[in-house]
C-alpha cells in the first residue's frame, strides 16, 4: 500500500468521501480537500504528543499562513481515500512546512498534491512568536524532498 506515496514515513489518515462533500458538477467540491488536509495535520500533531493539551500547557499554536493546492483527479461519494502528511521543514524557529498527497484506495490514484506553510502564534495573543523547544523537537521534518 505504501508504494504510492510521494515520500517515505507517511502519516495517513483513512476517509470516505461523504455524499454531501459531492457538489453539482457531480464529484467532491475543492473546497472539501482543504478539510481533508486540516484532518490529516490535526491528526498528525495528535500522534506527535502536540495536541490541544499541549498548545494551551505553551500557549502555543500552528495556523495555516499559506496553502498551494495541485488538483489532479476527482474524488467520489463512497470513494475510500488516503491523506498522507509529511513535514518536511522545520526552521526552528517559527514556522513549518507541512507536505500532503491524497490517493484514491481503489486504485491508487493520486487525486491531489498540497503544502501548507504553518507559523507558530501566542493562544492568547494571536500573534506569531517563536516555537517552543517542544514544537521544534515534535515538528521535526519527517521527510526530505527535492526542491523544484
Amino acid at each position: 500500500m505504501s508504494s504510492f506515496w510521494d515520500l517515505p514515513h507517511v502519516h495517513a489518515v483513512e476517509l470516505t468521501v461523504p455524499a454531501a462533500a459531492i457538489d453539482v458538477l457531480g464529484h467532491a467540491n475543492n473546497v472539501e480537500y482543504l478539510g481533508w488536509l486540516e484532518k490529516a495535520a490535526w491528526d498528525h500533531t495528535t500522534a506527535l504528543g502536540l495536541g490541544w493539551d499541549a498548545f494551551q500547557r505553551l500557549n502555543r499554536a500552528m495556523v495555516a499562513r499559506h496553502t498551494e493546492m495541485d488538483y489532479i483527479a476527482a474524488a467520489f461519494a463512497g470513494d475510500d481515500l488516503r491523506v498522507g502528511t509529511w513535514i518536511v521543514d522545520n526552521d526552528g524557529r517559527i514556522s513549518i512546512t507541512r507536505r500532503y498527497q491524497i490517493v484514491r484506495a481503489g486504485d491508487g490514484v493520486t487525486l491531489m498534491r498540497a503544502r501548507t506553510r504553518w507559523v507558530c502564534v501566542a493562544l492568547d495573543s494571536g500573534k506569531p512568536r517563536r516555537m517552543p523547544p517542544e514544537f521544534v523537537q515534535g515538528y521535526a521534518v519527517t521527510a526530505r524532498e527535492n526542491q523544484d
